[in-house]
């Protein structure tokens, strides 16, 4: 009989003098089970372990190669120290050590807790160790939460890294020092941006320096810090310079709890809303002073354009560039709207640039589109298939849904506005008081009134399509012989569009369109 020997750290157990070494858990481990492998005269086929890894990590990389092992059946038994060694998940115990390992012709044997799948009398024993260990991850998890969550609510920073400015207090934990190098580009950014520069310019600024943005020059540093997923990551890009300058980190307020797990039994975060965040004022020495804060966030809040339904660019978030793979971004010049690679615009070193006018690249797409409808539609069987209507109603519907939910917010608004105006009839305020106070009000009423007719615009046309609905050729003809696109038709019909560099001596550009269907 061949048997496989798995072992996994245990968390309690980090004794390991080097990354490199296995820790005293798993050389224990590994003697007991040789020795119990060799007294029952098994054949050794190979010992899989996993250190530095948690019971209910199943990105464990030998807990898999085991199982695939398994699965191929290169050996007859799987011995561990415990159960809770293999899995300390109840759903894993039922789908491999109940489930599969008996259809692949696996044994399962953990010498502590007695569990032996040969055994037939100990199953319950099994699932019994299987609902306690998953107990005990679920209590581990809701202990290790509220511990983290009263050190944010007490203003400790608990994070893995520091914010590019700042570093971790090696004398006091949980707490942020200032890292007068990187803090003197904080500074900067916050100063050029006072007096009136752009976030592309202030991150092409940086970059013509080669100032390295805050990964890279944490990297330099020897710093801890996230792995980067995209291409010339050493370089600032528009969105570090945005997000720098509404950090309130830098005035000197931890705020933590942007993100939260979904599940103790998952390592995926989701957002969070603003109003879950931990914000405790005062925490550490602020970089950037009071007045200057204020003056960029009165400045960002002048130039932030309210979302208007109707008038997101056509291929807004669709068209990237062929050789960095980053989204396009849109520009304006003598009436004409262009697309051009965003990395282009902070460092022209770094990319080839990308660049297309909207209108080119619609006659693209609607060629390309035509030339397959005609050679692979089969109008016949789409006028059989699809359900237009169906969509229709559906698309109807979430806007029916978006429209009652504006409408509430008008109302609240509008209530807001007339509480602040009977304050100031009964002397409560001042008439500066109240044009300063019920002026967001308005602001916000004005666009959501304006979103809600647009949407009311979408309804009626919708209501006419449905109205229309069982003549499916003409509904079809819309997407076959088209002359112009309209965002909803991108939306549906492109996942992504990748556009290269002009063909040099050519007004030709090449691009490569990434359907949804």
């Amino acid at each position: 009989m061949k048997v496989a020997i798995y072992c996994r750290l245990s968390e309690e157990d980090r004794n390991k003098q080097f990354e490199t070494d296995d820790s005293n858990s798993i050389q224990n481990q590994k003697s007991m089970l040789l020795q119990y492998a060799m007294e029952q005269g098994w054949e050794l086929y190979n010992i899989y372990s996993d250190d530095d890894y948690t019971g209910a990590d199943r990105r464990r990389p030998q807990f898999n190669r085991l199982l695939k092992d398994a699965e191929q059946h290169r050996f007859d038994i799987i011995l561990c120290k415990t159960q809770s060694r293999f899995t300390r998940e109840l759903e894993l115990v039922e789908k491999y050590i109940h489930g599969l390992f008996p259809i692949w012709g696996i044994r399962f044997i953990s010498i502590v807790d007695n569990a032996d799948t040969a055994n037939k009398g100990n199953k319950k024993s099994r699932q019994i160790n299987g609902l306690v260990n998953e107990w005990y991850l679920e209590d581990m998890s809701e202990n290790i939460r509220s511990v983290l969550t009263n050190r944010r609510i007490n203003g400790f920073h608990i994070g893995a890294f520091a914010l590019y400015g700042y570093k971790k207090d090696p004398d006091q934990k949980g707490h942020l020092i200032i890292d007068e190098e990187a803090a003197s580009v904080v500074r900067e950014v916050f100063t050029l941006f006072s007096q009136g520069y752009g976030k592309t310019a202030i991150a092409r600024m940086l970059n013509d320096r080669g100032i390295p943005n805050p990964t890279e020059y944490k990297r330099l540093k020897g710093l801890r810090y996230k792995q980067p997923k995209m291409k010339n990551s050493t370089l600032w890009k528009y969105y570090a310079i945005s997000d720098m300058l509404i950090n309130e980190i830098y005035i000197g307020n931890m705020v933590q709890g942007k993100y939260g797990s979904i599940s103790y039994k998952t390592k995926q975060n989701k957002p969070r809303p603003k109003s879950e965040w931990y914000i405790v004022e005062g925490t550490h020495e602020p970089i950037i002073d009071r007045e200057l804060w204020d003056r960029v966030q009165a400045m960002i809040e002048d130039r932030a354009k309210p979302f208007i339904c109707g008038e997101i660019g056509l291929f807004a978030r669709k068209a990237r560039c062929a050789h960095c793979g980053y989204i396009m971004r849109s520009s304006k010049s003598r009436g004409k709207h262009f697309l051009r690679c965003s990395n282009y615009h902070v460092s022209k070193d770094s990319c080839i640039g990308s660049f297309i006018s909207v209108d080119r690249l619609e006659q693209l797409v609607i060629a390309e589109l035509n030339r397959l409808s005609q050679e692979y539609l089969d109008k016949d069987e789409l006028e059989q298939n699809i359900e237009f209507c169906n969509n229709l109603q559906a698309q109807k519907n979430r806007i029916l849904q978006d429209l009652a939910a504006y409408r509430k917010k008008i109302e609240e608004y509008a209530k807001g506005i007339k509480e602040l105006y009977m304050d100031k009839v009964k002397g409560l305020i001042t008439d500066s008081d109240f044009a300063e106070l019920s002026k967001d009000f308005v602001t916000q009423k004005e666009r959501l009134e304006r979103v809600a007719l647009d949407g009311e615009k979408q309804l009626c046309e919708i209501d006419e399509k449905i109205a229309v609905g069982d003549n499916r050729r003409e509904l079809i003809e819309q997407y076959t012989n088209l002359e112009h696109l309209n965002r909803e038709m991108v939306e549906t019909l492109i996942d992504y569009i990748s556009v290269g560099r002009r063909i040099p001596g050519t007004w030709d550009v090449p691009i490569e369109i990434h359907w949804n269907f």
